[in-house]
């Protein structure tokens, strides 16, 4: 259940990111559905591997070499999610920003159960 709870947290994020930035494109309520299983899938799969590759310059950068990893994320989202378009890399980098922003409204509005 808390699972479910998180997507849609996550669906009404990237539905408010798409309408905030106009760089970001999402058609459909499906689609950012889809857009968010995706990131949810490729951040915990993927990320973590790159998280560790990119350590070194992630230090060297005081951890802000993780927006770029962010970004790419949605920017493969993007490549694989149907009638999902950014624009490009720093639409990508907004679009993580917002999203995170309004994932975290939504969450203390949940009061923190859809992360336990």
């Amino acid at each position: 259940m808390k699972l479910l709870i998180r997507i849609l947290l996550s669906t009404i994020a990237v539905l408010v990111a798409a309408m905030l930035l106009p760089g970001v494109h999402a058609e459909s309520l499906t689609t950012a559905l889809l857009v968010a299983v995706v990131l949810g899938f490729l951040n915990a799969v993927l990320r973590p591997v790159l998280l560790l590759l990119t350590l070194p310059v992630t230090v060297l950068t005081l951890g802000l070499f993780v927006l770029v990893i962010n970004a790419a994320m949605v920017l493969l989202a993007a490549r694989i999610v149907p009638h999902f378009t950014v624009d490009g890399f720093w639409w990508a980098l907004a679009f993580s920003i917002v999203m995170w922003a309004v994932q975290s409204v939504l969450m203390a509005l949940d009061g923190g159960e859809a992360g336990r």
